[in-house]
């Protein structure tokens, strides 16, 4: 029997802290261009998360608003 190893859940955001202290001196302009286009692709992405949740809470708000 193989045992699985229990590996510590990380932390909302611990990813996006990392990226934020990168030494971008170590980039060609290249590379930093790719990374603008994939943070902005990012941003996007995280947009659309928070407009459908926030969408969501509105529709539970006003569901809610009606019953009283």
């Amino acid at each position: 029997m193989i045992e699985e190893v229990a590996l510590p859940r990380q932390v909302r955001g611990a990813s996006l802290t990392e990226v934020t202290r990168e030494d971008l001196d170590l980039y060609a302009a290249t590379d930093l261009q790719e990374r603008i286009a994939r943070l902005e692709d990012e941003i996007i992405r995280t947009r659309a998360v928070l407009e459908r949740k926030l969408a969501g809470r509105a529709a539970a708000d006003a569901l809610f608003s009606l019953k009283s």
